[in-house]
């Protein structure tokens, strides 16, 4: 019965360990990319030994790939917190605060994720899920326009919604290359200033005169 808790002493070292490394090897991407980054860098990053590290990574590419399925674990719980019946109901400039902050928060908590889920010669599996991870998040995007415009053609909230997440891609990066306080602030004001000069026109009104689902009971 002594014995009992040294395997689950064991496994949450084993786990603070792999945590540390994981934020040594996004301290190191982030600051040499994908590409110029050496298991040996990410060591001595996390002030360990290379052989310590291949204990628990046999390479680069593995630490890439939890690294990369962390982040994007993360990244949908904030799309989940973004994209929700109840935010589509409010009007625009509240509608984007909803659905912006999560997903600003994440990106300016965890600066590896564009720097790695953008660099070259990411491991192809991190390609692979963050393109279904963007897939996902145009078709949020894609639902948002049909929810306000449920008449307008395919093509165009297809286009709309590239447009969108392109506008929001480029102040993204504004926004994560911005100094910590009043600039970055001011900066997230712009990007939002700027969807909402883009999208005001298309879904503005609707916004505003979009019924609530009514619900009925039956009389008995």
């Amino acid at each position: 019965m002594s014995e009992e808790p040294k395997p689950r002493r064991r496994q949450a070292r084993g786990e603070r360990r792999i945590a540390q490394l994981l934020q040594a090897a996004a301290n190191v991407f982030c600051a040499n990319g994908y590409t110029a980054t050496s298991t040996n860098a990410i060591a001595r990053e996390a002030s360990v030994s290379p052989g310590t590290l291949y204990q628990y990574f046999p390479n680069k590419e593995a630490i890439a790939v939890e690294l990369g399925d962390r982040l994007l674990h993360q990244m949908r719980e904030a799309h989940g917190q973004a994209f929700t019946p109840e935010n589509f109901e409010l009007p625009l400039p509240e509608l984007l605060d909803a659905v912006l902050d999560p997903m600003i928060e994440f990106n300016c908590q965890n600066p590896v994720f564009l720097a790695l889920m953008h660099g070259s010669e990411v491991p192809g599996k991190i390609a692979e899920e963050h393109d279904e991870l963007h897939a996902s998040l145009l078709a949020r995007v894609g639902d948002l326009l049909g929810h306000y415009l449920p008449d307008l053609p395919a093509g165009d909230r297809a286009r709309i919604a590239d447009m969108t997440f392109a506008v929001f891609k480029g102040g993204l990066a504004l926004v994560l290359a911005a100094p910590e306080g009043p600039e970055r602030d001011a900066t997230i004001a712009e990007l939002k200033t700027a969807l909402h000069r883009y999208l005001d026109p298309v879904i503005g009104d609707a916004n505003i005169t979009c019924p609530s689902p009514v619900t009925t009971t039956p009389t008995p």
